[in-house]
Protein backbone atom coordinates (compact mmCIF):
# COMPACT_ATOMS: atom_id res chain seq x y z
CA UNK A 1 0.00 0.00 0.00
CA UNK A 2 1.33 3.44 -0.94
CA UNK A 3 0.71 6.51 1.24
CA UNK A 4 1.84 9.92 0.00
CA UNK A 5 2.14 12.59 2.68
CA UNK A 6 2.73 11.92 6.38
CA UNK A 7 0.77 14.73 7.96
CA UNK A 8 -1.86 13.98 10.60
CA UNK A 9 -4.22 12.29 8.13
CA UNK A 10 -1.62 10.35 6.14
CA UNK A 11 0.27 9.12 9.19
CA UNK A 12 -2.96 8.00 10.91
CA UNK A 13 -3.96 6.05 7.79
CA UNK A 14 -0.50 4.50 7.48
CA UNK A 15 -0.38 3.41 11.14
CA UNK A 16 -3.78 1.75 10.95
CA UNK A 17 -2.83 -0.04 7.73
CA UNK A 18 0.16 -1.47 9.60
CA UNK A 19 -2.09 -2.63 12.44
CA UNK A 20 -4.24 -4.36 9.82
CA UNK A 21 -1.20 -6.31 8.66
CA UNK A 22 -0.53 -4.36 5.45
CA UNK A 23 2.94 -3.38 4.30
CA UNK A 24 3.16 0.36 3.79
CA UNK A 25 5.51 2.45 1.72
CA UNK A 26 5.21 6.16 2.50
CA UNK A 27 6.48 9.05 0.41
CA UNK A 28 7.14 12.33 2.20
CA UNK A 29 9.10 15.41 1.11
CA UNK A 30 9.84 16.64 4.67
CA UNK A 31 13.13 15.19 6.03
CA UNK A 32 11.88 15.69 9.59
CA UNK A 33 8.74 13.59 9.01
CA UNK A 34 10.73 10.94 7.13
CA UNK A 35 13.03 10.60 10.13
CA UNK A 36 10.09 10.56 12.55
CA UNK A 37 8.33 7.66 10.83
CA UNK A 38 11.31 5.70 9.49
CA UNK A 39 11.27 3.40 12.51
CA UNK A 40 7.50 2.95 12.52
CA UNK A 41 6.40 2.28 8.95
CA UNK A 42 7.55 -0.52 6.66
CA UNK A 43 9.38 1.83 4.30
CA UNK A 44 9.58 5.62 4.21
CA UNK A 45 11.08 7.47 1.23
CA UNK A 46 12.04 11.13 1.08
CA UNK A 47 10.83 12.33 -2.33
CA UNK A 48 8.77 14.97 -4.07
CA UNK A 49 5.66 13.19 -5.34
CA UNK A 50 4.87 16.02 -7.77
CA UNK A 51 7.99 14.94 -9.68
CA UNK A 52 7.19 12.05 -12.04
CA UNK A 53 10.83 10.94 -12.24
CA UNK A 54 11.03 10.69 -8.45
CA UNK A 55 7.86 8.57 -8.33
CA UNK A 56 9.21 6.24 -11.01
CA UNK A 57 12.51 5.92 -9.18
CA UNK A 58 10.84 4.76 -5.94
CA UNK A 59 8.54 2.32 -7.77
CA UNK A 60 5.23 4.09 -7.07
CA UNK A 61 3.75 2.60 -10.24
CA UNK A 62 4.10 -0.90 -8.80
CA UNK A 63 1.27 -0.27 -6.32
CA UNK A 64 -2.37 -0.93 -7.16
CA UNK A 65 -3.71 1.34 -4.39
CA UNK A 66 -2.51 4.70 -3.10
CA UNK A 67 -3.67 7.22 -0.52
CA UNK A 68 -2.73 10.83 -1.30
CA UNK A 69 -2.77 12.60 2.05
CA UNK A 70 -1.35 15.93 0.87
CA UNK A 71 -3.54 18.77 2.11
CA UNK A 72 -1.31 21.79 2.55
CA UNK A 73 -1.11 22.47 -1.18
CA UNK A 74 -3.93 21.91 -3.67
CA UNK A 75 -1.43 22.11 -6.53
CA UNK A 76 0.82 19.43 -5.02
CA UNK A 77 -2.19 17.22 -4.30
CA UNK A 78 -3.51 17.49 -7.86
CA UNK A 79 -0.09 16.99 -9.48
CA UNK A 80 0.66 13.96 -7.31
CA UNK A 81 -2.72 12.40 -8.04
CA UNK A 82 -2.29 13.02 -11.78
CA UNK A 83 1.18 11.46 -11.69
CA UNK A 84 -0.09 8.34 -9.95
CA UNK A 85 -2.91 8.00 -12.47
CA UNK A 86 -0.39 8.30 -15.32
CA UNK A 87 1.73 5.60 -13.67
CA UNK A 88 -1.25 3.23 -13.77
CA UNK A 89 -2.15 3.08 -10.05
CA UNK A 90 -5.64 1.53 -10.17
CA UNK A 91 -7.24 2.89 -7.00
CA UNK A 92 -6.43 6.34 -5.68
CA UNK A 93 -7.91 7.73 -2.48
CA UNK A 94 -7.10 11.43 -2.39
CA UNK A 95 -7.59 13.87 0.47
CA UNK A 96 -9.42 17.11 -0.35
CA UNK A 97 -9.52 20.28 1.76
CA UNK A 98 -12.54 21.80 0.02
CA UNK A 99 -15.40 20.91 -2.30
CA UNK A 100 -13.62 22.65 -5.19
CA UNK A 101 -10.44 20.69 -4.51
CA UNK A 102 -12.43 17.46 -4.41
CA UNK A 103 -14.13 18.31 -7.71
CA UNK A 104 -10.75 18.74 -9.40
CA UNK A 105 -9.47 15.45 -8.00
CA UNK A 106 -12.56 13.63 -9.27
CA UNK A 107 -12.21 15.25 -12.68
CA UNK A 108 -8.62 14.12 -13.18
CA UNK A 109 -9.53 10.55 -12.27
CA UNK A 110 -9.25 10.00 -8.51
CA UNK A 111 -11.65 7.15 -7.78
CA UNK A 112 -12.25 8.18 -4.17
CA UNK A 113 -12.08 11.68 -2.67
CA UNK A 114 -11.75 11.96 1.10
CA UNK A 115 -12.64 14.91 3.30
CA UNK A 116 -10.63 14.83 6.58
CA UNK A 117 -13.31 16.83 8.37
CA UNK A 118 -15.56 13.78 8.14
CA UNK A 119 -13.20 10.89 7.39
CA UNK A 120 -10.85 9.60 10.11
CA UNK A 121 -7.58 8.04 9.03
CA UNK A 122 -8.26 4.69 10.74
CA UNK A 123 -11.64 4.37 8.99
CA UNK A 124 -10.05 5.14 5.64
CA UNK A 125 -7.39 2.49 6.27
CA UNK A 126 -10.07 -0.18 6.66
CA UNK A 127 -11.74 0.94 3.44
CA UNK A 128 -8.66 1.11 1.24
CA UNK A 129 -7.18 -2.19 2.41
CA UNK A 130 -10.15 -4.44 1.63
CA UNK A 131 -13.42 -4.90 -0.26
CA UNK A 132 -15.20 -2.56 2.17
CA UNK A 133 -17.27 0.30 0.78
CA UNK A 134 -18.25 1.73 4.16
CA UNK A 135 -17.24 1.04 7.75
CA UNK A 136 -18.72 1.99 11.13
CA UNK A 137 -17.22 0.96 14.48
CA UNK A 138 -19.05 0.46 17.78
CA UNK A 139 -18.18 -0.61 21.33
CA UNK A 140 -14.84 1.16 21.51
CA UNK A 141 -13.65 -0.22 18.19
CA UNK A 142 -14.27 -3.92 18.88
CA UNK A 143 -17.46 -4.37 16.85
CA UNK A 144 -18.28 -2.99 13.40
CA UNK A 145 -20.81 -3.04 10.60
CA UNK A 146 -19.47 -2.83 7.06
CA UNK A 147 -20.81 -2.44 3.57
CA UNK A 148 -18.70 -4.51 1.17
CA UNK A 149 -18.53 -6.29 -2.15
CA UNK A 150 -19.13 -10.04 -1.99
CA UNK A 151 -15.89 -12.10 -2.05
CA UNK A 152 -15.44 -14.48 -4.98
CA UNK A 153 -15.56 -17.58 -2.78
CA UNK A 154 -19.28 -17.10 -2.07
CA UNK A 155 -20.45 -16.10 -5.55
CA UNK A 156 -23.32 -18.35 -6.64
CA UNK A 157 -23.81 -19.84 -3.18
CA UNK A 158 -26.56 -19.30 -0.65
CA UNK A 159 -25.47 -17.87 2.69
CA UNK A 160 -26.25 -21.23 4.26
CA UNK A 161 -24.00 -23.03 1.76
CA UNK A 162 -21.18 -20.51 2.14
CA UNK A 163 -20.63 -21.18 5.84
CA UNK A 164 -19.45 -17.60 6.41
CA UNK A 165 -20.37 -17.47 10.08
CA UNK A 166 -18.57 -20.69 10.90
CA UNK A 167 -15.47 -19.88 8.86
CA UNK A 168 -15.04 -16.16 9.60
CA UNK A 169 -17.23 -15.55 12.66
CA UNK A 170 -19.16 -12.72 10.99
CA UNK A 171 -22.83 -12.36 10.09
CA UNK A 172 -24.32 -11.13 6.81
CA UNK A 173 -27.37 -9.08 7.78
CA UNK A 174 -28.36 -7.57 4.43
CA UNK A 175 -27.88 -7.98 0.67
CA UNK A 176 -28.19 -5.39 -2.09
CA UNK A 177 -28.66 -6.72 -5.61
CA UNK A 178 -28.26 -4.16 -8.44
CA UNK A 179 -31.63 -2.63 -9.32
CA UNK A 180 -33.24 -3.80 -6.08
CA UNK A 181 -33.52 -2.48 -2.52
CA UNK A 182 -31.50 -3.89 0.38
CA UNK A 183 -33.15 -7.00 1.82
CA UNK A 184 -32.57 -8.83 5.09
CA UNK A 185 -30.27 -11.79 4.64
CA UNK A 186 -31.51 -15.36 5.14
CA UNK A 187 -29.78 -18.76 4.88
CA UNK A 188 -31.44 -19.28 1.48
CA UNK A 189 -30.29 -15.88 0.13
CA UNK A 190 -28.09 -16.50 -2.92
CA UNK A 191 -25.10 -14.20 -3.49
CA UNK A 192 -24.09 -12.98 -6.95
CA UNK A 193 -20.85 -11.34 -8.08
CA UNK A 194 -22.65 -7.99 -8.31
CA UNK A 195 -24.13 -8.03 -4.82
CA UNK A 196 -23.18 -5.71 -1.99
CA UNK A 197 -23.36 -7.11 1.55
CA UNK A 198 -23.96 -5.57 4.96
CA UNK A 199 -21.85 -7.60 7.40
CA UNK A 200 -21.52 -7.31 11.20
CA UNK A 201 -18.99 -8.72 13.62
CA UNK A 202 -15.68 -8.38 15.43
CA UNK A 203 -13.38 -5.84 13.77
CA UNK A 204 -10.50 -8.27 13.23
CA UNK A 205 -12.76 -11.00 11.87
CA UNK A 206 -14.47 -8.54 9.54
CA UNK A 207 -11.07 -7.45 8.31
CA UNK A 208 -10.12 -11.04 7.50
CA UNK A 209 -13.40 -11.63 5.63
CA UNK A 210 -13.26 -8.34 3.71
CA UNK A 211 -9.65 -9.01 2.68
CA UNK A 212 -10.71 -12.06 0.65
CA UNK A 213 -10.46 -11.52 -3.13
Amino acid sequence: MLVVGLGRFGSSTARTLLRLGREVMAIERSPELVQEFSGTLTHVVEADATNMSALKQVGAGDFSTAVVGIGSSVEASVLTTANLIDLGVEQIWAKAISAAHGKILKRIGAEHVLYPETEAGDRVAHLVSSRMLDYIEFDGGHFAVVKMRAPKEIHGLTLGESGIRGKYGVTVVGIKTPGKDFTYAAPESRVSSQDVLIVAGNVQQLGAFAAQP
